[in-house]
């Protein structure tokens, strides 16, 4: 089977591990941790960052540290993994459901504009499989409206939009290092950020929001969290780290031999001055169902595109047309960076077939 993601460990990944679990304890606990915050920030270009469990960990954290709570409302685009919705409803908060471009399947801002009411309190910006939202005009609505951004940026690291990488142009970036995305720690994710009383304030939650003040210890001054990223994990992605351009190269390979033999299909795409990781290399198809049952019965594995959030029964169903005709027709071609030229031939054989 030629499987839709795929990750690529080497020595070094290895090595950084090793020296974890033999060394990574006592007063060296969290030496891999601080150095892998530090070396995120640098290559995203934020001040700030903070190792999290989880990229649904670090948007939670996001929406936390900025008292995000009953009677507000994030607005949020169809086109996403539910994990963004579900953050927002433990916190009391309303998920409202916007269209997506027909182009980069990201948010829409006509259509986002258009949802923003006096109850709006924050814009969750997805970088759809790694695609570039318009982070021009989002940043613009929001500083018309006064309004915080949370950048859902888990399956983006190494995309730049107009030469500033995703994440950091909101109060909050967040990151996923799932085993799926184009670098991963095993499972974990990355909160960044500009603000340091932002930071502080998701540092302090997320150590159950004790009071470190105090001289004596285990005074809780707030209910918080624990969702910080062990060393072990840290250490890994700190070699992945080291490697994402590599990794980067070799998913905008993987998209152009697609491009090259797809001329008739539409597949994800970028906008002018910026550069996309191509997480994913994705297509529109007319029969999705019967054309990934095409695809397995020739050993190729894929993935279909999420369904819009508002179609799940916990919702109303929202006018989005956008979304619900592209989230319905778009599969994830298989994309890891062991895939080779061989095997986007045979792939694109049977789509080409169809």
């Amino acid at each position: 089977m030629i499987l839709t993601g795929g990750i690529s460990i080497t020595d070094k990944e290895i090595e950084y591990v090793t020296d974890a679990v033999r060394k990574g304890w006592d007063e060296h606990h969290s030496d891999y941790k601080v150095k892998f915050e530090k070396e995120f920030a640098k290559y995203v270009g934020s001040k700030y960052a903070y190792a999290v469990t989880g990229g649904t960990q670090a948007l939670w954290l996001s929406l936390a540290a900025l008292n995000i709570g009953p009677g507000d409302e994030v607005i949020i685009p169809e086109l996403t993994y539910f994990a963004c919705s579900d953050v927002v409803k433990p916190l009391g908060a309303t998920p409202v459901f916007v269209d997506i471009l027909r182009d980069t399947w990201c948010i829409d801002p006509v259509s986002l504009n258009k949802a923003i009411t006096p109850d709006t309190r924050v814009i969750m910006p997805v970088y759809a499989y790694g695609n570039a939202p318009e982070m021009e005009e989002i940043m613009a609505l929001a500083d018309k409206y006064d309004l915080y951004v949370v950048e859902d940026a888990c399956p983006a690291v190494g995309t730049f939009y107009k030469d500033k990488h995703a994440g950091t142009f909101g109060d909050f970036g967040c990151f996923s290092f799932h085993g799926a995305k184009i670098m991963t720690t095993g499972f974990g994710g990355m909160v960044v950020t500009d603000n340091k009383e932002l930071y502080d304030r998701v540092v302090f939650l997320d150590d159950h929001g004790e009071d470190k003040s105090r001289p004596d210890r285990f005074w809780q001054k707030e209910v918080g969290y624990t969702f910080y990223m062990h060393n072990i994990n840290a250490a890994m992605g700190l070699a992945q780290l080291e490697r994402i351009e590599e990794f980067v190269s070799k998913k905008r390979q993987i998209h152009q031999w697609y491009k090259d033999r797809l001329i008739k299909w539409t597949l994800n795409t970028e906008q002018p001055a910026s550069r996309t990781n191509m997480w994913f290399t994705s297509i529109l198809v007319p029969n999705r169902a019967r054309a990934m049952a095409r695809l397995k019965s020739r050993g190729i594995d894929t993935r279909p595109f999420f369904y819009p959030i508002s179609m799940f029964p916990m919702y109303e169903n929202q006018d989005n047309p956008v979304a619900y005709d592209i989230c319905l027709k778009g599969i994830n071609l298989p994309s890891g960076v062991q895939r080779t030229e061989g095997d986007i031939d045979l792939i694109c054989e049977v789509i080409n077939e169809s």
